[in-house]
């Protein structure tokens, strides 16, 4: 029976600004969804397997899909994904590139007559990595600040920012047997605990991705059963893992799958450690990844 990987991560308490994103008027916006019936801010996952594929290439890993940093877009290495599309088999013997393997990909083209009853081609794979959306555990208050800057004959410009001073959950599914190499499950674990430029970050913003606190899960059930399953009060400082601790008290999870690393293993009572009885408690989430990267 397939074993499968499972996770669900918080970042420690930050000041998130998107500095590249969409703007209304002149004030640049964060991404916002309605969640518990209230407005909370976002993060995509295209954001963070964008900051994984980027974390891969900086510790050189071979990607795909390369990121050129003075023309800031990607270059392909690989458009036609020969090791895995050639049915020929020319390009079996070509290296698979690590996101090819964790991530996918997919190039659709249409037919080349138009109006013919040739069919399109679309060669794509589904990526063994799942990532969620990132979403604050606190509402978003609508903070902005007012901002100018100079510009040509003594003009002003007058500009604004939306923040969130929160912490972002997100999660995310691997099957090990799904891969090309399994080897790959590594840098996968690796990166998700060191995520730094995601959604927005650069010079004028920097918010740690990397996570504060992590709930990884080695199982054979094929649901996570754990995401989003960290809460925190109104001011981000005390972090909890109730509907977590309810499934396992409820025997949905087994406390033996799991692996719990960071700050919120301090916020643990006493009678939540007996709710985990059988899991790895760790105070480090370095230590808890290199734990499930034993365990895979």
């Amino acid at each position: 029976m397939s074993k499968y990987l499972f996770g669900n991560l918080v970042t420690a308490y930050g000041t998130a600004a998107n500095n590249r994103g969409e703007s209304e008027g002149n004030i640049t916006t964060l991404q916002k969804i309605l969640w518990k019936g209230e407005a909370y801010s976002t993060v995509s996952a295209e954001a963070i397997r964008w900051a994984l594929r980027y974390y891969w290439q900086q510790t050189g890993y071979p990607v795909n899909r390369f990121w050129n940093e003075e023309k800031e877009d990607h270059e392909w290495q690989d458009r036609q994904w020969l090791p895995w599309t050639d049915p020929e088999g020319k390009g079996k013997d070509k290296e698979v590139f690590i996101d090819d393997d964790l991530l996918g990909f997919m190039l659709a083209q249409a037919a080349k007559e138009e109006g013919s009853d040739k069919k399109g081609k679309c060669d794509k794979r589904r990526g063994v990595l799942e990532v969620t959306r990132a979403v604050s555990l606190t509402p978003f208050a609508g903070d902005i600040t007012f901002n100018a800057m100079s510009g040509e004959k003594g003009r002003t410009s007058l500009y604004g920012t939306e923040l969130h001073a929160t912490r972002y959950q997100f999660g995310f599914a691997l099957t090990p047997d799904g891969l090309r190499n399994r080897e790959n499950v590594n840098p996968a674990i690796d990166g998700l605990v060191s995520l730094r430029q995601v959604g927005g970050n650069h010079s004028r913003f920097l918010f740690d991705f990397s996570p504060d606190s992590v709930v990884f899960r080695v199982t054979s059930d094929f649901a996570p059963r754990i995401l989003y399953g960290f809460e925190c009060n109104q001011t981000g400082n005390v972090l909890s893992m109730k509907s977590i601790l309810e499934k396992v008290e409820g025997k949905d999870i087994l406390p033996e799958e799991l692996i719990i690393g960071g700050k919120i293993v301090d916020s643990l009572s006493e009678e939540d450690r007996k709710t985990l009885e059988g899991a790895q408690l760790l105070k480090g989430v370095r230590m808890a990844a290199e734990s499930v990267k034993e365990l895979v």
